[in-house]
């Protein structure tokens, strides 16, 4: 299918772009939000197509992929001409509703337009209205040669821009847990909580495999896809016993989740001082990645959405 999207989350974007479809992005000078294309960073594939954004409304495609409340309210209005706004559409909620945790209405309520949610935990605090709705778990790939060593007896955070988002994200559970525990955060702007700064996408999976465990100090977002890549290099995981997580971390065997941030400090010791641990729970954190996680899984998911809401309307 020729699929056309904006680009909102770029390691997302790379993993939706395994599939067997075309994809178009939009491009503007100075590359503002959803603009941006093929940014730099990711190997894109040949399927993968910047079109100027004044050309998009010239362009021929098979259904609408949005990804952010500016894209279903402003942006196709100002680019898409109006037979394309009648395409079949698919809305991707990355997050869980932020004005209030379950009486949010989200803003799409058409009941042509499929709604897709990251994880269920979203779908399920989410007013969805009429739209139908489904959940596509994330999908992932690390390189086969890159294996968890753990050689590095401290924790690893990723997460981009911490210290803006602030305590949804746990930068202050971050900053507490920092001051007895050895971590190391990359992302975005880490430098300003003294962090080590941004890692290449394509070089994070050899980065992080050294790290005794992954740390996720978030206390309300949607599952990170850097948790799921972590999992998948086998780094146990350690974070907080909130949203999605809950269902992806077993305590004892592929890492440990808790509300209470002394306990998760205790297992945090336990793994820095005994290794052996440490590559068992990496055994069960791989083995859990690679059964909910592939990528396989992920396209025959999207596949089917996508033939889905393209089926429906040529019915209808």
């Amino acid at each position: 299918m020729r699929i056309f999207t904006w680009h909102i989350h770029g390691s997302y974007l790379y993993y939706l772009t395994q599939a067997n479809h075309e994809f178009y992005l939009p491009v503007l000078p100075g590359k503002p939000e959803g603009y941006g294309g093929r940014l730099p960073g990711f190997a894109w594939g040949d399927n993968v197509h910047d079109v100027p954004a004044q050309e998009v409304r010239h362009l021929d495609f098979d259904c609408i992929l949005f990804q952010s409340r500016k894209n279903y309210l402003h942006d196709q209005y100002e680019i898409l001409s109006q037979s394309q706004q009648q395409l079949p559409c698919l809305y991707l909620e990355h997050d869980p509703p932020q004005e209030h945790p379950t009486n949010t209405k989200h803003i799409v309520d058409d009941p042509n337009a499929l709604l897709i949610h990251v994880t269920d935990f979203n779908r399920l605090m989410w007013d969805n209205g009429r739209s139908p709705s489904r959940t596509i778990e994330h999908g992932v790939v690390v390189p086969e040669n890159i294996s968890y060593s753990g050689e590095l007896a401290k924790g690893l955070v990723v997460t981009n821009d911490l210290r803006r988002r602030g305590r949804r994200l746990g930068v202050d559970i971050f900053t507490q847990v920092r001051d007895s525990i050895p971590l190391d955060l990359v992302g975005m702007d880490a430098e300003s909580l003294g962090g080590l700064g941004e890692v290449p996408h394509a070089q994070l999976p050899a980065f992080a495999s050294q790290y005794r465990f992954f740390f996720h100090p978030v206390r309300y977002t949607s599952l990170g896809l850097a948790v799921c890549e972590a999992m998948m290099l086998g780094l146990p995981i350690v974070g907080l016993a909130t949203t999605e997580l809950v269902t992806v971390v077993e305590n004892g065997v592929s890492g440990y989740v808790d509300t209470n941030i002394d306990r998760l400090m205790a297992r945090m010791q336990e793994l820095i001082a005994n290794p052996d641990l440490a590559h068992r729970l990496s055994a069960g954190a791989k083995k859990q990645a690679q059964q909910r996680f592939n990528i396989q899984r992920f396209i025959r998911d999207w596949d089917a959405a996508f033939l889905s809401v393209v089926e429906r309307l040529s019915i209808a």
